[in-house]
């Protein structure tokens, strides 16, 4: 979450669409895995917290993959959505 919210900071003056993309992203897929995390706080099912982990990963590789070939590849689901939400990002 600290690297997302350094990336905006970095980010914020030489606007590059690219970066911006791959920075919302990253947000999104960060507060998805922090609601989730809440979420299994309170009801804790150990084999739940594996396939969290497990599928947070998965899809950070995935977009990190994405981002080594140059490529704007969304998170799949949620990808599309966090483009739309976080118009916020410069």
């Amino acid at each position: 979450m600290v690297g997302a919210l350094i990336a905006i900071t970095m980010n914020a003056e030489p606007k590059n669409s690219f970066a911006r993309f791959h920075t919302k992203q990253a947000f999104g897929l960060h507060l998805c895995f922090l609601g989730f995390a809440l979420f299994l706080s309170v009801w804790f099912n150990p084999y739940a917290w594996y396939g969290l982990y497990i599928f947070y990963l998965a899809l950070w590789f995935y977009g990190f993959l994405g981002a080594l070939k140059g490529e704007e590849k969304t998170i799949p689901v949620l990808g599309l959505y966090f483009q739309k939400w976080f118009t916020f990002i410069p």
